[in-house]
C-alpha cells in the first residue's frame, strides 16, 4: 500500500472553512467523496459532536473506508452511492438538513496505485476506468465502439486536449486491427500520434486523453452539475459546504453554482431587495484556494487541487 494514498489534499483548510459549522452537537457533515477515508476519519476526530454520512461509488473504498472508520462506531454511516444521489441518501436517513459538506473530486489514490484499474496512463493495465466496477461501460469499450466524432468531442471537452482529431484518427485506425484492451498500447499511440511540439508540454501526453476518457466513463460532469446544487439544498441555514477540483471543468461548474447563489436575482433599480432575491450563500474563498508549495512538495497529488467554500445564509424562498 504506498504512502502517498494516505494523504488528504488541502486537509487542514477544509476543517478551518467547515468548522464553524460543525463545532455544536448534533452537527451532521457529509463526506460525498470517501476514498480512503482521510478527510473523514479527520472530521471526525476534529469535531467530536459530529455525525459522519459518508459516500463512495467504490465498493473497495467503502470497505478500506470502513476498517479505518470502524473506532467511530455509530458516528459514521457509510453509503454505496454516487454524490448525486445525496438527497436520497439524507432522505432515507431521515437527516433534514445537514450543517456540513466535503467534495474531494477527481481519482482517490487507491484507484490510481491498484493498477488493475486503468486510471494511470504510467504503468500498463486494462482500460477500466470505473469507479464503481459493479456497473457501467468501461474505457475500453468507449475507445472501440464510439463513432470517431463522439470521441473527438469528448477528447476535445473533457481532456480540453487539441489534438482530439489526430489521436482519434490513430484510435480508430488501430481499432480496426484489433480492439484496445490495455493502457500501454494506447499510451503509445497518443505519443506516435502527438507533433514533437504538443510533446514538451503539460507533462505526459496521455494525460488528457485519460482524463477525458475517465469523465465520460463515469459521468463526472453530468453528476457534479447535479449535484453541487443539490449539496448547496441539504445545507441548513449557517452550513458549509468546501469542494476540491483537480480541473478547470470541474472548477468552473462549482465557481458557476456558488456564484449563482451568491447573487441577488432581482430586477435591476429596486430601491429595496425583498427577501426572496436576497442571496442564499456568502463565499468563503476569495477565487480559488491553491495549495501551499510545501504542500504540493510533501505530495504532488495536490498540485492541481482548487479550493472553493460557501455558507448557507438564507432559506430559499420558492
Amino acid at each position: 500500500m504506498s504512502e502517498s494514498r494516505h494523504v488528504p489534499v488541502m486537509l487542514q483548510r477544509c476543517l478551518d472553512l467547515l468548522a464553524p459549522a460543525l463545532e455544536r452537537p448534533g452537527s451532521v457533515v457529509v463526506d460525498c467523496t470517501l476514498g480512503l477515508g482521510g478527510h473523514s476519519e479527520a472530521l471526525l476526530t476534529r469535531f467530536p459532536e459530529a455525525r459522519l454520512v459518508a459516500l463512495d461509488r467504490d465498493k473497495e473504498a467503502l470497505r478500506l473506508s470502513g476498517e479505518r472508520l470502524a473506532p467511530f462506531g455509530g458516528r459514521a454511516t457509510l453509503v454505496h452511492a454516487v454524490y448525486d444521489e445525496l438527497p436520497d441518501v439524507l432522505e432515507r436517513l431521515g437527516i433534514a438538513r445537514v450543517q456540513g459538506v466535503l467534495f474531494d473530486l477527481g481519482v482517490s489514490s487507491m484507484q490510481l496505485d491498484e493498477a488493475g484499474r486503468g486510471f494511470a496512463y504510467a504503468q500498463d493495465a486494462p482500460l477500466d476506468m470505473r469507479m464503481d466496477q459493479s456497473t457501467g461501460i468501461s474505457a475500453a469499450e468507449v475507445l472501440n465502439t464510439y463513432p470517431a466524432g463522439d470521441l473527438v468531442r469528448i477528447l476535445f471537452q473533457y481532456g480540453e486536449e487539441k489534438q482530439a482529431k489526430r489521436i482519434v484518427s490513430a484510435i480508430v485506425r488501430e481499432r480496426e486491427k484489433e480492439p484496445f484492451s490495455n493502457s500501454a498500447r494506447l499510451v503509445e499511440l497518443i505519443r506516435d500520434a502527438l507533433p514533437q511540439a504538443a510533446k514538451r508540454t503539460g507533462g505526459n501526453p496521455a494525460k488528457r486523453t485519460f482524463q477525458a476518457l475517465r469523465i465520460e466513463v463515469n459521468g463526472e460532469l453530468s453528476v457534479l452539475e447535479r449535484a453541487i446544487p443539490a449539496a448547496v439544498q441539504a445545507l441548513a441555514v449557517g452550513g458549509r459546504i468546501a469542494v476540491l477540483s483537480y480541473h478547470s471543468l470541474e472548477d468552473r461548474l462549482v465557481k458557476q453554482v456558488f456564484a449563482a447563489g451568491a447573487a441577488s436575482t432581482a430586477p435591476p433599480g429596486l430601491p429595496v431587495v425583498p427577501e426572496q432575491y436576497q442571496p442564499r450563500l456568502k463565499l468563503l474563498t476569495r477565487g480559488a484556494e491553491l495549495p501551499t508549495e510545501e504542500e504540493v512538495a510533501e505530495n504532488r497529488r495536490a498540485a492541481p487541487a482548487r479550493l472553493r467554500g460557501a455558507q448557507r445564509i438564507r432559506e430559499s424562498i420558492e
